[in-house]
């Protein structure tokens, strides 16, 4: 069953009965998934913001946008305006693909995966989670990786709180720890 699928039928009227909503409009939904990807070599080596480029498109299905540093950091080298690094946000149908292949296909493949903490949560219900290799991705040849890269991926909902945000996560199929 597809994830907005799921969401409607089955998560809906869970979070209904749990939260005490008294309209469907009230329970909590995921409003965007953002990926974020730090290149600190790209100060040294321009081409690779490239590589990262190349690979979060491949992950996400959408073409990033490359940031920039916002102040120059002598001590790492960095002046305003350097490319540092690439983002995607991904909404409605893409969101939801993304988040599929994420719970079922790439959380699984993580070394010594035992489930994800709980600790990403913001306070308003937002989650966030880091993962070390691009590599984890079906997407992603081996082969073809010129360097290992981790990315951070950040759950933006509509949820006020931690517990409601937890809830949702969870009836989604996000592997949390115990």
């Amino acid at each position: 069953m597809a994830l907005k699928e799921l969401y409607r039928k089955e998560v809906v009227p869970a979070m209904m009965k749990a939260f005490g909503y008294r309209n469907e409009m009230q329970v909590p939904k995921i409003t965007k998934v953002t990926i974020n990807m730090g290149v600190g070599e790209a100060t040294q080596n321009a081409d690779a913001i490239e590589g990262a480029v190349s690979d979060l498109m491949k992950i996400a299905g959408q073409k990033p946008v490359i940031t920039k540093a916002k102040r120059s950091i002598s001590a790492f080298k960095v002046r305003a305006g350097m490319n540092v690094g690439c983002k995607v946000t991904l909404r409605g149908d893409r969101m939801y693909d993304f988040l599929e292949k994420l719970f079922n296909v790439v959380m699984p493949r993580i070394r010594d995966f035992r489930g994800i903490s709980t600790d990403g949560f913001d306070g308003r219900g937002n989650f966030s989670l880091g993962l070390r290799e691009q590599i984890i991705f079906p997407e992603i040849e081996y082969d073809k990786v010129s360097k290992i890269r981790g990315m951070n991926i950040t759950l933006t909902t509509t949820a006020r709180t931690d517990e409601e945000g937890l809830f949702l996560l969870k009836a989604l199929g996000m592997p949390f720890r115990q």
